[in-house]
């Protein structure tokens, strides 16, 4: 991910003045003046998500909403750029996708929900202004684009996640994973979803802007729940083996080669119809060229991002990604990108760090089991 440039002025969410204020240490993050953790430190962070809730501030994604115009149909437009089965979503259903390049690349992966009479869209931070323009480009005699960067985003991620927010919406206790409603919370008219990026159990809440920090407020006021920064989102997406845009899955990769195939509708891996189609349903039946796997390294050496992934005569076969400490499991994990002959589970590689090898296992992902309420 790509921040912006540094002249730049960082930008501030609606909750950087109650963050810092938290004790949030401050960093630039795609463009935005963003928390990376609080005094407690990132371990003791996620370690309360994994067992309390965790209020995370990811007011910097873009939310962007599709609205139909006469005689058209906001899923059918937005199918012709994404792979995701759009069209079969019924109100309050919520998918994973991608938007895709002509040659089967990832622009950027998101979140789409449909409400019933428009669909809203969450993309990545560093990618939203390019989204947005590549929406326009190609959709807007379809469809009406809205962008709403001023809306606030709160992640409540954890077990006791919905206990919490059951306070303040008791409605939010009968979502089940991937879908959303409309929610009364703290006067403020919002739409919460039960979904994130950790692997737990838990929610996004859309907000107004300027009704974020009265939520959090009121959110972090209760026992349970505690501020978290992107240290800890980091560690709890690798443990739970999601990918990061810009880091795991790029332009340069497709979705088949990002073990991303379950997010391709069934009927759209054999009729095709957004871009790089052909490229997709070329490795559907032939297998990519390379795959994303899961690593353990033997012993604490922990192998991060551009290590050289190599088998046992020395050669390289691929590259680490993403690489950490697993608070949940102990240990160094990491997930990357091996040669196609060397990605079944238990093939024994090295990793390069600071140029020794470290043995290294591909092992199934995720790291740590996914905990979503499914109802």
């Amino acid at each position: 991910m790509t921040d912006s440039p540094a002249s730049a002025p960082p930008l501030h969410t609606p909750l950087n003045a109650l963050y810092r204020s938290l004790g949030g240490k401050m960093v630039p993050f795609a463009g935005y003046d963003m928390p990376v953790q609080f005094p407690s430190g990132i371990l003791a962070e996620h370690q309360h998500v994994r067992a309390g809730a965790g209020l995370f501030d990811v007011s910097h994604m873009g939310q962007i909403r599709l609205t139909a115009k006469a005689g058209q149909s906001a899923a059918a437009a937005l199918e012709t750029l994404v792979p995701g089965d759009i069209a079969g979503l019924k109100p309050g259903q919520q998918r994973y996708t991608q938007l895709t390049s002509e040659s089967g690349g990832i622009l950027d992966d998101l979140m789409v929900t449909s409400t019933g009479d428009h669909l809203l869209l969450v993309v990545n931070a560093a990618c939203k202004d390019g989204d947005l323009a590549h929406l326009r480009a190609r959709l807007q005699d379809r469809v009406e684009i809205e962008p709403m960067f001023a809306r606030g985003l709160l992640a409540l991620q954890g077990p006791l996640a919905v206990r919490a927010l059951s306070r303040l919406a008791p409605s939010v206790a009968g979502l089940a994973f991937m879908t959303g409603a409309f929610a009364r919370i703290d006067g403020a008219d919002c739409y919460v979803t039960r979904s994130g990026y950790t692997g737990c159990d838990g929610f996004e809440i859309s907000t107004p802007g300027d009704a974020c920090e009265p939520i959090a407020r009121a959110l972090l006021a209760m026992a349970e729940v505690k501020p978290i920064g992107l240290g800890a989102r980091d560690s709890l997406r690798l443990e739970a083996g999601l990918c990061l845009y810009g880091h795991d899955i790029d332009t340069a990769t497709t979705p088949v080669e990002a073990g991303l195939l379950w997010s391709i509708g069934k009927e759209r891996r054999v009729t095709g119809g957004f871009p790089g189609a052909a490229v997709v349903q070329r490795q559907i039946a032939e297998g990519p060229p390379r795959r994303r796997v899961g690593l353990r390294p033997d012993g604490r050496t922990i192998a991060r991002e551009n290590s050289d992934i190599v088998d046992a005569s020395g050669t390289k076969v691929g590259m680490v990604t993403s690489g950490g400490f697993g608070p949940s499991v102990s240990g160094p994990i990491a997930m990357g990108y091996v040669d196609r002959a060397h990605a079944a589970a238990g093939t024994k590689l090295e990793m390069m760090v600071r140029g020794k090898p470290v043995p290294a296992e591909i092992v199934a992902m995720p790291f740590v089991k996914h905990t979503y309420w499914r109802g």
